[in-house]
């Protein structure tokens, strides 16, 4: 789905139309109902004590702020294909672990950016512990990384298939 390298983010064709929609959306339509937002709240009076509109302009700066993130990622991004279900962990893929080798005490996450958090599914940045620590290791095969205690936590690789969303 994604992985980041040099400033560089690999997007699948279907996430970067997504986040080009979402940029499209919130570039146009959104900025005009914010806009509306606005001028109603500044019809109301005095802007030192009218909540309305500084909710509205504080809602106005997180949607510019994410403009600006969304503009940057899709002008440095290379599109190219969804990771191979080959089994091998990688960036895109939704993986699926057994803590300390007990196949009862499992986690199923996405390794993918933030840009791509699942409501389903828990989203482990591929630069995260856990990410890197799994991060091109195959099927069966275990990993380790570090806990933020500084000990090591062993894991095994039960499934690696790629996110479909």
């Amino acid at each position: 789905m994604t992985q980041t390298s040099d400033n560089v983010t690999w997007l699948t064709p279907a996430a970067y139309n997504q986040l080009k929609a979402e940029l499209d959306y919130l570039s146009g339509p959104a900025r005009t109902e914010i806009a509306v937002k606005i001028a109603a709240a500044r019809e109301e009076g005095d802007l030192r004590e009218n909540g309305g509109y500084h909710a509205a302009k504080e809602e106005q700066g997180k949607m510019e702020l994410r403009v600006r993130q969304l503009t940057q990622l899709l002008e440095h991004a290379k599109v190219g294909e969804a990771p191979a279900d080959d089994g091998v962990v990688e960036p895109g893929m939704i993986v699926t672990i057994a803590f300390d080798g007990d196949p009862d005490d499992t986690l199923e996450f996405l390794l993918a950016s933030r840009e791509y958090a699942s409501s389903d599914l828990e989203t482990y940045s591929p630069q995260s512990p856990l990410g890197t620590g799994v991060n091109g290791k195959r099927m069966g095969e275990d990993a380790e990384y570090e806990l933020p205690n500084g000990k090591i936590a062993k894991v095994k690789i039960l499934a690696a298939k790629p996110y479909e969303g």
